[in-house]
């Protein structure tokens, strides 16, 4: 910008006029000002009503779809037996103990194959250093099969270790929520093995993962018992010794009549796996620990105890773990007792299988099993039945008593199925019946044959834990459909208010708000008449809180169509219109398809890549040479930069073996590959000098543009690479010789720590106190067009890019924040990501498709979107709860520490979407004249930029949520819809927080910076 100093009149008369234009315009300005404030207020209330009704139709929904178990108050009694007769058992509640003390020691993900040693396994099995590291187990059970017992021991998904633990202790099935009368938190309050062991007055001891405490608060030895906290992956050997330490006096002979019961949880195998993967040295090292630590206990209890050995669930080739995959359920189970006690249903089995597929043990059948050994009553919620092995005797022919604990556990089980439809229907009641009567006939032969009895009883309990795996999923198809009500509704408003309304948004939003108060008291106050009108169906909160939601969103929308002729726009969409809504529709379409969904990263890239290829042809077409040129080379940078990215690759396991992990050293390692470190550095070479070519595209490198992009973003990502350098020393060993793990871990924590300080004080405060970009100069030598005196000039440098300069400086901080907490191939991700975001502005405006008051094109949030999207892939996440990158809570931090560390782990997770959202006010003040009318003009169209973003998550929301339900049934529900389902629901949730506590607050911040130096 060029201006002229044509001063003239007197001097007093100009310092009078001065002064009062002077004043006039700082009240303007104030006014201005407070209005601009209050209007950010009233926006941002807005959005946040949108955001609880989205809210409110995600609670529906999950209320009836995620399955739920009624949880049933009642207790097994250890003098009753389960047909109401008294017991006449000597020694023992139902049946005579077998052992007066148990040792359970649970090693955190014990696979199986971990336990069978390399010439005993199939030809088939691979390679790694996780091979031949525990043989004790299975020389054990070979060697001496009276005294030893081996067996995969099959969890039930989801194999995430609270899970487990209620499946171990109660003998249910897992499901979404337990529902209780009594339930409260994470508690166990049902009964379970610990509660009966509790009531027989023993004496339980617990040592290792603190889990055990959230699930039975209050039951364990106080004096005894030690616990740990379990969520720090990087620490593998705190817990494992603590455990180690405080177990072996247990055993001692003059220390065994403190206890009864000691459970031993140690967590170093579960943490090697998710810091290295099991094909590490670290894990060897941990195994081999496990080896020598159980076998010394066995060699320290006497004859009347039993030692249990169980794995919760195991790990993927990636050392993860909560799917649903062979490696994740394949767990191991070891009993050991010096007194010989188990026996052989099936005689080819005299050795432990050399695969789980051989000989298969439910987790759930360990709970009948060890109360009916520990002489206590089988827990009253359980579905577990005896493990044959414990019960047959040692001369493996006793099928008497086998079929005697056989009929206590199916009486046991009769007894909960009954009271359970009577509380809630399964509609399995005839099935039932046929099969009960199937095991009773048999059971009361004349001449019974008691292998028949078992072999009976073994079909019914298939039958039976079939049923409820098929069952058992009980959704609640009204709150279902309310559920999805809510969210179109909302999807319809956002629809509306983002794409069809025209005119000043935010000079509406007071009266909106009104309208939609108005709505939400009527919907409050009409809801209960819901309860009363369909007791069936709603409940007087449930329908209250359904009125909140449909009633405030029936005003808004009626509010709208009253002033339909001035605020509300319908138009045929532009080609890019047309684009934006294919890619919209075609992906929510396409989730109805498991393939689609599990192939969704390439689904994007061909979606982007399209994106570039329309935009080249686009670019091509412009009048303009400048234009021309520049939307050419960005297109074409575009196209490369999301294909580069594309190598960054994480492969889930459906997409296997037509897929080759990149993001990882390899396909079993969860750490990155050395060759990797090479692109922190550059990225912290390089990145600040692409980002410095923009600014200078449009003469804006000046100001606080030259110290925060040239210095502080080129610091915090040295300190980002020096981080994972020591990292990658620390889990390669490479400077064990030298630094002990302790001080390598404290030098670490504190690089991150300085990594987010220039993130986060240092950079908040950059952003917040930063000037424009702008470099004012007086030129004095410009001859005036009449052909008088030279006239100097006020030159302004960066004034074409004022707002979007000064804005993007909050791009940076979040670049640094978010690359501290992924692996250099997420770094990767992260960088082209942000060089993406800056050529997706460069296109737009070369192809006239920037927001603004005449266009109000959705491209460009729409791809941003995408974008977001397509690098939450390339930063190494998918769609399954394996891919949750855990040591991203400790990279900072040595403890979990609230709000801290739920706030890491969501930047690792949503880092690429709320970098794209917190972008997206870029696509109105990118290149964005200046101009008297102030920001009003220009808040209009960031809100509706912000709503057009909000609107592709909202729309992926409301599709993956509607599959979900109408595939509820679909083989590969648990394995794909419901993952995707939960993810587009985070997703969504957490870019609507980024875009109203981080887009819209920087707008304002940089509005009004740029307000004070032009005066509105």
């Amino acid at each position: 910008m060029v201006a002229q100093d044509d001063s003239s009149g007197s001097p007093i008369e100009q310092d009078v006029l001065s002064a009062t234009t002077n004043e006039r315009l700082d009240e303007e300005n104030r006014k201005k000002t407070l209005a601009f404030k209050v209007s950010h207020i009233l926006v941002s209330l807005l959005l946040l009503w949108l955001l609880s009704v989205q809210l409110l139709g995600l609670f529906f929904f999950a209320k009836g779809f995620l399955l739920t178990r009624l949880v049933l108050d009642s207790r097994s009694a250890c003098g009753t037996l389960p047909d109401g007769t008294e017991s006449r058992a000597q020694d023992g509640c139902w049946h005579p103990k077998s052992f007066e003390k148990a040792v359970v020691i649970v090693v955190d993900a014990l696979r199986y194959d971990f336990t069978i040693p390399s010439h005993a396994a199939p030809a088939d099995r691979s390679p790694g250093h996780y091979l031949d590291n525990i043989p004790f187990l299975y020389d054990t059970a070979a060697s001496y099969p009276g005294n030893a017992l081996l067996l995969p021991f099959i969890a039930d998904p989801p194999t995430t270790t609270l899970q487990r633990l209620k499946g171990l202790t109660t003998g249910t099935l897992p499901v979404f929520i337990d529902g209780g009368s009594n339930f409260a938190g994470t508690a166990i309050e049902e009964d379970s093995l610990i509660s009966q062991l509790v009531a027989a007055g023993k004496s339980v001891v617990h040592l290792g993962d603190d889990t055990w405490h959230a699930l039975f608060p209050d039951s364990f030895n106080k004096n005894l018992t030690r616990a740990y906290d379990s969520f720090n992956v990087y620490d593998l050997h705190t817990l494992d010794n603590g455990v180690i330490e405080h177990i072996m006096p247990l055993l001692q002979r003059d220390r065994r009549h403190e206890w009864d019961v000691i459970i031993g949880h140690f967590l170093g195998v579960d943490h090697a796996g998710h810091r290295y993967g099991p094909d590490h040295p670290a894990m060897a090292d941990k195994q081999q620990q496990m080896n020598r630590v159980l076998s010394q206990i066995a060699h320290d209890i006497d004859d009347d105890t039993l030692l249990v050995v169980l794995g919760d669930h195991g790990m993927d080739t990636k050392g993860d773990h909560g799917g649903e995959s062979d490696e994740e359920v394949e767990a191991a189970l070891w009993m050991y007792t010096k007194k010989p006690h188990f026996g052989r249903t099936d005689q080819s089995h005299q050795r432990p299988p050399s695969t789980a597929k051989e000989r298969r043990v439910g987790q759930i059948d360990l709970v009948s099993t060890l109360s009916l050994l520990l002489g206590l009553p089988i827990p009253y919620n359980n579905l577990g039945t005896p493990i044959p092995e414990c019960f047959v005797g040692r001369s493996s022919n006793d099928w008497h008593n086998l079929a005697a604990v056989e009929m206590l556990a199916w009486r046991q089980i009769q007894n909960y199925q009954d009271e359970y439809s009577k509380m809630k229907d399964l509609g399995a009641n005839s099935v039932q019946h046929s099969l009960n009567q199937l095991v009773l006939q048999s059971s009361q032969q004349k001449s019974p044959t008691w292998r028949e009895v078992h072999e009976n009883y073994q079909s019914w309990h298939r039958e039976t834990i079939g049923m409820y795996r098929r069952l058992w999923a009980n959704f609640n198809l009204t709150d279902m459909v309310c559920g999805v009500f809510i969210s179109m509704l909302a999807l319809v408003a956002l629809f509306t208010f983002s794409r069809l309304f025209v005119g000043d948004i935010a000079n509406y939003a007071p009266e909106l708000l009104r309208s939609i108060c108005a709505g939400v008291g009527g919907g409050i106050f009409a809801g209960p008449l819901l309860g009363v009108a369909l007791p069936d169906y709603f409940s007087a909160v449930s329908g209250g809180v359904f009125g909140f939601a449909v009633g405030g969103i029936f005003a808004f929308l009626a509010n709208l169509w009253r002033r339909r002729d001035a605020s509300v726009h319908l138009s045929v969409p532009s080609v890019w219109g047309w684009l934006s809504l294919f890619f919209c529709i075609s992906q929510s379409a396409g989730f109805a398809a498991n393939s689609y969904t599990i192939h969704e990263d390439t689904i994007l890239l061909f979606f982007l890549t399209t994106f570039g290829a329309v935009a080249l042809i686009s670019s091509l077409r412009q009048s303009s040479t400048a234009d021309r040129v520049l939307g050419t080379y960005q297109s074409v940078v575009f196209i490369i930069l999301t294909r580069l990215s594309s190598y960054s690759r994480l492969c889930r396991e459906e997409q296997m073996p037509g897929c080759r992990s990149t993001f990882y050293a390899s396909s079993s390692s969860s750490t990155s590959a050395p060759w990797q470190l090479l692109i922190p550095y550059t990225i912290a070479l390089f990145l600040p000098e692409i980002i410095k070519a923009f600014y200078k595209g449009t003469a804006s490198w000046t100001g606080s543009a030259g110290f925060w992009i040239g210095l502080g973003l080129r610091l915090g990502l040295t300190f980002v690479a020096v981080y994972w350098t020591l990292d990658a020393a620390d889990n390669g060993n490479w400077l064990e010789e030298r630094l002990s793990t302790d001080i390598l871990k404290t030098i670490n924590i504190t690089v991150a720590r300085l990594a987010l300080a220039v993130a986060l004080p240092i950079g908040i405060s950059t952003f917040i106190w930063a000037q424009p970009c702008l470099d004012i100069n007086l030129n004095h030598g410009v001859q005036a067009a009449n052909g008088g005196r030279s006239k100097p000039q006020i030159v302004i440098l960066g004034y074409a890019n004022a707002f979007g300069s000064r804005f993007f400086l909050m791009i940076p901080l979040l670049v640094v924040a978010i690359s501290l907490l992924l692996p250099p191939m997420g770094q990767f991700s992260i960088a082209i990501c942000t060089w993406q975001i800056l050529s997706l502005l460069e296109i737009l405006d070369s192809n006239h498709l920037t927001i603004n008051a005449v266009s109000k094109a959705s491209i460009g949030p729409i791809v941003l979107a995408m974008l977001g999207s397509y690098h939450f892939f390339k930063t190494g996440h998918q769609a399954v709860l394996s891919s949750i990158q855990w040591n991203a809570a400790f990279i900072p931090l040595r403890t979990i520490h609230y709000p801290w560390t739920p706030m890491l782990m969501t930047l690792n997770e949503f880092g690429a979407q709320i970098l794209c959202a917190a972008a997206v006010p870029l696509l109105v003040l990118w290149k964005r004249p200046i101009h008297r009318e102030g920001l009003r003009g220009i808040w209009s169209d960031v809100i509706s930029a912000t709503l057009t973003h909000a609107l592709y998550y909202a729309t992926i929301q409301v599709a993956t949520t509607m599959w979900a339900g109408h595939l509820r049934r679909h083989l590969m529900l648990y394995r794909v819809f419901m993952p995707r389902f939960l993810l587009a629901s985070g997703v969504l949730l957490v870019v609507d927080v980024a875009l109203i506590f981080i887009a819209l607050p920087s707008v304002r911040v940089t509005g009004l910076s740029i307000g004070e130096v032009f005066g509105y």
